[in-house]
């Protein structure tokens, strides 16, 4: 049926929706108390994210990444009410002090193409389930160039790729003037995206931002395992 997984895909979900968890990616840390203060992992260790608090859903791997492949290219909309009700479980804290909730934007010609962005979609079902849809704000970020396509880079080359490329629409600031931001996007893997979007809302005057993403690309140490699929991640 649509929106829903077969017994053989839910075996092959591996969720990060309980336990201790780092506070800037949402990953399970074991072995430690769940209360922990600023509690990291290895990956976020030392890592100068512009971001307050992080959490997601899965992991990018098995039935989880084939979910976020089809919702961002298959035209799977109906997992999207599945998608953010796992979300918000991972992340109610983050929602509920949110004032505005916003999707990583796409690039006019990617959006043009793909017809809708998954993030938008991800983003304003969340904040229909909290019960916050005024909150969901679409249009306070906006790429300003498309940038090419990040597969093969280090987090260092993805931010350079990034440079320049997200910016705040215009108008915005007069929105996020003080507010608490909850940046939302479909994956994270080196956090490049997200720490230019989080940058990008800063600097028009958001007083915080956190993020909360359906699927994390797992990391061993500190580096991240890249998918195997030329669509991880896709020119925006």
């Amino acid at each position: 049926m649509p929106g829903t997984l077969s017994p053989e895909a839910w075996r092959e979900m591996s969720f990060l929706l309980g336990g201790p968890r780092c506070e800037r990616c949402g990953r399970s840390v074991p072995g430690v108390p769940a209360d922990l203060p600023g509690l990291a992992c290895d990956a976020c260790t030392g890592a100068d994210w512009p971001w307050s608090r992080g959490r997601a859903a899965f992991f990018y791997e098995g039935s989880g990444r084939r979910l976020v492949l089809s919702l961002k290219h298959g035209d799977r909309l109906d997992l999207v009410p599945l998608i953010a009700g796992w979300m918000l479980q991972a992340g109610p804290d983050l929602v509920a002090t949110a004032d505005l909730i916003v999707p990583v934007p796409l690039h006019w010609r990617r959006l043009v193409m793909r017809r809708y962005n998954q993030s938008g979609e991800l983003a304003r079902r969340t904040a229909r389930l909290a019960g916050k849809p005024a909150a969901y704000a679409p249009r306070l970020l906006r790429r300003i160039r498309a940038t090419p396509v990040q597969d093969g880079r280090d987090r260092e080359a993805r931010i350079a790729n990034l440079a320049n490329a997200i910016a705040p629409a215009p108008g915005a600031a007069r929105r996020l003037a003080g507010r608490r931001v909850l940046l939302i996007d479909d994956v994270m893997t080196t956090g490049a995206t997200l720490s230019a979007c989080s940058r990008a809302v800063l600097s028009a005057g958001a007083g915080g931002v956190d993020v909360l993403v359906a699927a994390l690309v797992p990391f061993r140490g500190m580096a991240y395992v890249p998918p195997d699929t030329e669509h991880e991640e896709t020119p925006a």
